[in-house]
């Protein structure tokens, strides 16, 4: 696979996890400083590595909000349990994971965690 093939795979998995608003909106937003980020965030990230047959998505999702709790990265850590859910990844699920990071993370992190994700829940939730 060439690396345009790369991001074109990159892009459609992307979009499916992410949802077409939000990447449409991040690609907009490219300009001659940030544009080679977005070409690579595309291309390895996740026509790379979420591309990967080895896990299925969900635990793509699940991986990745351990680790974004791990690293109090709150914008992410938004980002990632919408898309989550996205991934048919459960509230409830979402919670024992949450949980679970109490113990390896810290409590503050998961705190915070648990926080943001009242919140994500409570806009989706009015969206509907």
């Amino acid at each position: 696979m060439d690396e345009r093939e790369r991001y074109e795979q990159g892009l459609k998995i992307r979009r499916a996890v992410l949802g077409d608003a939000h990447v449409d909106k991040s690609l907009q937003g490219k300009n001659v400083f940030n544009a080679e980020f977005q070409d690579l965030l595309t291309r390895y990230a996740w026509g790379e590595i979420w591309a990967r047959p080895g896990l299925p998505q969900q635990t793509r999702s699940l991986l990745t909000l351990s680790m974004l709790v791990a690293l109090n990265r709150g914008d992410e850590f938004r980002l990632h349990l919408r898309a989550a859910l996205r991934n048919g990844v459960t509230r409830d699920v979402i919670k024992e994971v949450l949980l679970q990071t109490a113990v390896y993370c810290g409590v503050p992190a998961a705190n915070t965690a648990f926080h943001l994700a009242g919140e994500v829940f409570r806009e989706l939730d009015a969206e509907l």
